[in-house]
């Protein structure tokens, strides 16, 4: 109940934000304590292309842009699920300290943030976007930084 609690701040920030897509048309679904939420008939609705995200967690919230979408990509989105279990309202800042970090270093924002590359490495290390294999966090990113 704890890890709950922790992140709740979070998972009202991912609530509040996709509120009007569940009001208009958007699908929900529970999974392993996790809410998830499908933007499907919503995008649909609006006549709105692709967003600039397949799924994002908030907490214990997953927005997807399709049922398929939340499916292929639970296992990396539980990663951070957990990650938000174990920072609270901290990842906030610390996920955008990171991405910044790697903006400073001349890398992406994205592809290097400690927070998606532990994802990436724990979910199995399949990089399907990129079809590269995306290192562990820790030993991989003290390489990383040397390149």
């Amino acid at each position: 109940m704890a890890r709950y609690l922790w992140a709740a701040p979070c998972s009202a920030v991912g609530l509040l934000l996709f509120l009007p897509a569940l009001i208009f048309g958007g699908s929900v679904r529970f999974s392993e304590g996790v809410m998830e939420i499908s933007l499907a008939r919503f995008l649909r609705r609006i006549g709105r292309p692709q967003p600039p995200f397949r799924a994002i967690a908030f907490g214990h919230v997953v927005i997807g842009t399709s049922r398929a979408s939340l499916r292929r990509l639970r296992s990396h989105e539980r990663v951070h699920v957990r990650q938000y279990e174990q920072w609270g309202i901290l990842f906030f800042p610390a996920y955008f300290l990171s991405s910044l970090h790697q903006l400073l270093l001349g890398r992406s924002p994205y592809w290097h943030n400690w927070f998606e590359r532990q994802a990436y490495a724990r979910q199995g290390g399949n990089d399907v976007a990129r079809g590269q294999t995306a290192p562990g966090p820790l030993s991989s990113l003290r390489r990383h930084n040397r390149e």
